[in-house]
């Protein structure tokens, strides 16, 4: 049997990955199988979940996926786990449209209760409405207890304590305001070696809050989930995969690899560090940090021709963000330098000149609507390319103005488009013929 739990917050900033990643790294010195989830799209927090715990969190959207893909993806992920932890993303009720795809809509789906971290910094004795209002506020919704962030003293944590005792809610212990040991809550522009400098202080935070934290009352409180067993059809014809991953990219769900190798083989390679692309039927280019590390990208002049070769002469690629930025012509750096790459698609892009896009994307083509993410700050320069005829809305059913790409048998989107699952994937293949 596993246990379940969720992590979240009043509001983004409060201190929930820096609790959920000292919590990981607790619970597996304490030699209690844990696996991380991640509500949302973000491929950050999943990163600092494999170096608290050493397993990669895995995204749970109810934007992107289905509910039964879902439960899938929590037993498939968590069959050896003795607890799942999920951490939420932003406050506990903020979704893509008012609460509609928020942790708590997440927690109610799963009926898994919920540990709000609360930020304790600048308030004392006033926790007590503001805890009583997000008990209160959905009874459908469970809130286990809460967790203090940042008490500044015995004394702090008596009082916030005690207003959780006048109110009734379970309280499992803080965390202190440590100096200098506290996770960056925008860290999107971190790279791989950027993340593993926090190993020393999740370690730090792990230590404070096996003093401070009743770990084992959490444990005990969480959810009891049976797994059930979801049979996979295997296909009759087994498809070659190859997918870039590098420091330039890593922006990869891990349930589209699990779909990929549910349809064939995968096999891994590195546009910055191989010489060429390994045999395959499908590459996979992800997004990633292309604009970190384009010298070296640049200079592979090997690599960029292979690629070159492989869809010119009818390849398959689909590539995504910055993946899709490798394929222009040229990428152009934060300093105006244009650095050449691989030349198949007719644009260059630029990060010179910033604006971000973001949000939740829905591509309705003739045969299907696959959903995604768009993220970014670059833009394309000098686009000749053609697209297909698809129609791109955002989270509230308005159109948008992001092209999908299309050039012989290469698929390029600015969207992380989602195919963890058979379906899915396979209506991708069907957009590169």
């Amino acid at each position: 049997m596993t246990k379940q739990f969720i992590i979240s917050a009043p509001n983004s900033n409060a201190g929930k990955t820096t609790i959920t990643l000292g919590l990981l790294r607790l619970f597996k010195r304490n030699k209690t199988e844990i696996q991380p989830f991640k509500v949302g799209p973000d491929y950050i927090d999943p990163k600092f979940h494999q170096l608290a715990c050493n397993k990669i969190g895995v995204n749970l959207d109810l934007f992107m996926m289905s509910e039964l893909e879902i439960s899938s993806y929590l037993n498939f992920y968590g069959k050896n786990a003795q607890i799942n932890c999920i951490e939420g993303v932003m406050g506990l009720f903020d979704g893509a449209n008012k609460a509609l795809g928020s942790t708590a809509a997440l927690a109610k789906k799963l009926k898994t209760p919920v540990l709000l971290v609360i930020d304790a910094k600048a308030v004392a004795y006033s926790v007590a409405p503001l805890i009583q209002g997000f008990v209160n506020f959905d009874e459908d919704l469970e809130i286990m207890g809460v967790i203090f962030n940042r008490v500044g003293s015995e004394r702090h944590y008596a009082i916030v304590k005690e207003a959780c005792e006048d109110i009734n809610v379970k309280c499992f212990g803080y965390l202190s305001n440590l100096k200098n040991c506290s996770i960056p809550s925008r860290h999107l522009g971190l790279n791989i070696e950027e993340i593993e400098k926090f190993d020393v202080i999740i370690d730090q935070i792990s230590h404070e809050l096996e003093k401070t934290v009743d770990w084992k009352s959490i444990l005990n409180a969480s959810k009891e989930v049976e797994q059930a067993t979801i049979p996979i059809k295997q296909p009759a014809n087994k498809l070659k995969f190859a997918i870039a991953k590098d420091e330039a990219f890593n922006f990869i769900y891990p349930h589209n690899v699990t779909a990929m190798k549910q349809l064939g083989e995968v096999t891994f390679f590195s546009p910055i560090h191989d010489t060429e692309i390994p045999k395959c039927d499908l590459i996979f280019f992800p997004g990633g940090y292309p604009e970190s590390h384009l010298k070296k990208l640049s200079s592979n002049a090997s690599m960029l021709e292979s690629i070159k070769s492989f869809a010119e002469n009818n390849g398959h690629i689909y590539a995504e963000c910055g993946g899709m930025m490798y394929l222009g012509n040229s990428i152009i750096s934060e300093e105006g330098k244009p650095y050449k790459m691989v030349g198949f698609f007719d644009f260059n892009s630029t990060i010179a000149t910033k604006k971000l896009h973001l949000g939740y994307r829905k591509s309705k083509t003739k045969n299907y609507t696959f959903k995604g993410h768009e993220f970014h700050y670059s833009s394309l320069l000098n686009d000749k390319e053609a697209t297909i005829n698809a129609t791109v809305l955002n989270a509230r059913d308005s159109e948008t103005n992001t092209k999908i790409h299309k050039k012989k048998h290469v698929l390029g989107s600015y969207i992380h488009h989602f195919f963890g699952s058979i379906e899915t994937l396979s209506h991708l293949i069907n957009e590169l013929k």
